[in-house]
């Protein structure tokens, strides 16, 4: 709690205190239907039934990649909930979530998890109630009159759970919507709707066999857990295949330490301002970090010579695009990011390399790199001057759109900035006394052109 900004301080306590108001009007409300000729003990048998798959499966999540938050697949109960015992039985059955049992979670985080539960657990059975949802067991010749009520109480129930949770995510670690790594938020909630269908099956199957149906539902809910679990760490197993790579390219160079990510994040900008698909975002994010790893099979002293370079020096410089697509052509899911790895340093006038390309001959992936990569290179400290402020590499872009730039991608990425303002990176500390000399000249700055000269 301590180290929470005051926005999500406030949300928190919002949330926590309309939750407890939640939980306090069901309570009161079911023990008036306590009373007798009420609630009997077969209400009571349902909702401890229900509370207890929401607790299990809530108590065995699926991580996400954003660091200490998780998803399950433990609203089906509630949604099931919504039929067989309505608004207030489902808040308190959604409430459960704070005795969970999952190892490390704070108090704090619990409240808000069973809050958040509780409101969208009693608005999704308001909205079932008033759309003429009968409450109870549902009989088997009136069961499709319950469809279209239930449809809509999952429509209320997923996006208000994901809106909730989604902004705690953002007022508390600051990553965006985009960068949680649903891959694709409308993908993520369209599943998760489907995943609701699992509610309406324990609600119809407990006309038959009664608790039992929760046990029989209980088995494809933990597959579904599975494989969320599954898609997930596969995704963390590519972000670290990454990682690694970017980390032994950046050993070469002091100077460019942070700079595949930074890049990587400005391509993604660009990529979203043109209005690129989840998928394609995913592949540029990939591309911008790995754009430069065929420096690995430059030799060190040529990336670090101080001075201007020879022909054949400056050739293996032009090669590394080649060397790059050669290292990662065996990672099959980097997809398009082949083409912004081979092809970032074309230039729109067909002056570039390795190929010459020219204007839309230049891939699309590689056209927004190239943008992406000058940016960052003039924004950063080099050892042979410092950082220049955003606003004159932003102009320094502009003056080389359409000669060296897409003139596209670079008014993309101006009004990207215009919303999402450049944090360019901390000042780059002088390297130990024992490490080697770093570059002169960056041949990724447009402004500081590598000198060639001939002979040797």
């Amino acid at each position: 709690m301590r180290e929470l900004s005051w926005p999500a301080r406030v949300y928190l306590v919002t949330v926590i205190a309309l939750g407890a108001g939640v939980i306090a009007h069901s309570v009161t409300t079911l023990r008036h239907a306590m009373a007798p000729g009420h609630l009997g003990t077969e209400e009571l048998g349902t909702l401890l039934v229900l509370a207890l798959l929401f607790l299990v499966c809530e108590s065995m999540p699926t991580l996400l990649n954003v660091e200490q938050f998780a998803v399950s697949v433990s609203f089906s109960a509630a949604l099931a909930a919504v039929v067989l015992l309505g608004p207030e039985g489902t808040a308190l059955v959604g409430f459960t979530a704070v005795f969970s049992v999952r190892p490390g979670l704070p108090l704090v985080k619990r409240l808000f998890n069973g809050a958040q539960f509780a409101i969208c657990g009693h608005a999704a059975g308001w909205v079932y109630v008033r759309l003429g949802g009968r409450i109870g067991v549902p009989e088997v010749h009136a069961f499709d009159d319950l469809i279209g009520p239930y449809v809509a109480a999952t429509a209320v129930f997923v996006p208000l759970n994901i809106m909730l949770t989604l902004t705690m995510i953002r007022l508390a670690t600051g990553v965006r919507a985009v960068e949680v790594p649903m891959r694709g938020l409308a993908q993520f909630l369209l599943s998760y709707l489907g995943y609701g269908t699992f509610g309406l099956l324990v609600a119809g199957l407990w006309a038959t066999v009664q608790s039992i149906s929760a046990v029989l539902v209980l088995v494809p809910l933990f597959v579904a857990r599975w494989a969320f679990g599954q898609y997930h760490a596969q995704q963390r197993s590519y972000d670290a295949t990454i990682a690694a790579l970017c980390q032994a390219v950046e050993t070469k160079d002091y100077y460019t330490r942070g700079h595949c990510t930074r890049v990587s994040a400005a391509s993604s900008m660009i990529a979203q301002e043109v209005g690129m698909g989840q998928e394609r975002l995913r592949a540029i994010r990939y591309a911008g970090m790995l754009h430069d790893v065929g420096k690995l099979g430059v030799p060190t002293k040529v990336l670090q010579k101080e001075g201007p370079l020879t022909e054949e020096e400056f050739a293996a410089i032009q090669l590394h695009p080649m060397r790059g697509l050669e290292i990662v052509r065996g990672i099959d899911f980097l997809d398009e990011a082949y083409a912004g790895i081979m092809h970032h340093h074309e230039r729109h006038d067909g002056r570039g390399y390795p190929m010459g390309l020219a204007g839309d001959e230049i891939p699309e992936f590689a056209r927004i790199i190239a943008v992406a990569d000058a940016f960052d290179s003039m924004t950063s400290d080099r050892s042979y001057r410092g950082a220049r402020p955003v606003e004159v590499a932003v102009e320094e872009l502009r003056k080389n759109a359409g000669t060296q730039f897409d003139p596209v991608m670079v008014s993309a990425f101006v009004k990207a900035l215009e919303h999402q303002p450049w944090q360019p990176p901390r000042r780059v500390e002088p390297p130990p006394p024992d490490a080697d000399e770093a570059a002169v000249k960056d041949h990724d700055d447009p402004t500081m052109p590598i000198e060639v000269v001939s002979g040797p």
